[in-house]
């Protein structure tokens, strides 16, 4: 029988980790045609929740937890938990079940059908934020025209897959476009994203602009584009201006001489040359940083939950 990973990552679930337990359990108790692995992440809680899952006994399925030394964000934790996972197949879900578990089943179907990957699409992009949304139509143009309408949050991918995501751990990036720009034969399900139940989402606004930048940075090289593209529109606007000038002294000669027009040409100047600089950093500390070679996470401590 094969093997499912389901990879948790979890940063101060408390109050819905005996939920998605037992729930996890049920999902068991429905004869799945695969034998499942949960391997919960720890990524840096500060409250109770290791030892609200270490006390949660009855588990029907193979686990184990995964502790990292800090907080890492999800992405980097998602990794740390693929690195660690020993299925046929690989897919995410979340402490919140959002997701629903069935996710797994209908997946797996379907990669048995021969698809390497198997991506979950929202079906109501109601539950989406405007930032998601914004974010989905960014990647569609231009990172990659597959990314999903209206976002996603699971994948369930082969050893292939995996080995590879295993052999390239990229710091500031993003998991799931790094799965879907790989290729192999993919295909997509679509289902309904639940409401969270308890607690609070830990995905700030910060993690959400650190995302969007990662992403763009990491996969696509269109802002250096839009740098040169306004450099040359500005290039062209300037070149004609200045024209326009050197005709209208010459012959009507009835242009004032005055600093507010070289004030505003150098403030604009100044700007462009200052955004350019911000973006072009980017890509030179995302260089250094791959440079550095430092590890994306650190694990503290692997336990088996249900030796």
């Amino acid at each position: 029988m094969k093997k499912v990973s389901v990879i948790i990552p979890f940063l101060n679930e408390a109050e819905n980790i005996p939920v998605l337990v037992q729930s996890l359990n049920e999902f068991v108790q429905t004869q799945l045609s695969f034998q499942l692995e949960v391997v919960f992440v720890n990524d840096g809680s500060t409250d109770d929740s290791i030892q609200v899952l270490k006390s949660q006994t009855q588990m029907l399925f193979e686990a184990k937890l995964i502790s990292l030394s800090k907080n890492v964000g999800s992405h980097a934790a998602l990794r740390a938990g693929t690195l660690h996972a020993t299925g046929d197949y690989v897919t995410f879900t979340y402490a919140d079940l959002q997701d629903p578990l069935s996710l797994i089943s209908s997946s797996f179907q379907l990669a048995e059908q021969g698809f390497e990957m198997v991506w979950a699409s929202r079906k109501n992009s109601s539950t989406g934020s405007l930032f998601s949304l914004i974010y989905s139509k960014l990647m569609r143009k231009y990172v990659t025209a597959s990314y999903p309408k209206n976002g996603f949050d699971v994948v369930f991918f082969g050893r292939k897959a995996a080995n590879e995501l295993n052999r390239n751990i990229e710091n500031n990036s993003s998991v799931f476009l790094q799965l879907l720009t790989m290729g192999f034969k993919q295909t997509q399900i679509e289902y309904v994203k639940n409401d969270r139940s308890q607690g609070a989402s830990k995905w700030t606004l910060a993690k959400k602009i650190k995302l969007f930048v990662d992403s763009f940075v990491a996969f696509s090289f269109a802002p250096i584009r839009w740098v040169t593209l306004i450099g040359f529109v500005l290039f062209v606007f300037g070149l004609s201006f200045t024209s326009y000038l050197v005709v209208r002294k010459v012959i009507y000669n009835d242009l004032a001489e005055g600093w507010p027009m070289l004030m505003s040409v150098i403030i604009m100047g100044f700007g462009i040359t200052n955004i350019s600089l911000g973006i072009i950093a980017e890509y030179l500390w995302r260089t250094l940083d791959a440079a550095r070679n430092r590890p994306v996470f650190i694990i503290d401590e692997i336990e088996e939950l249900n030796p």
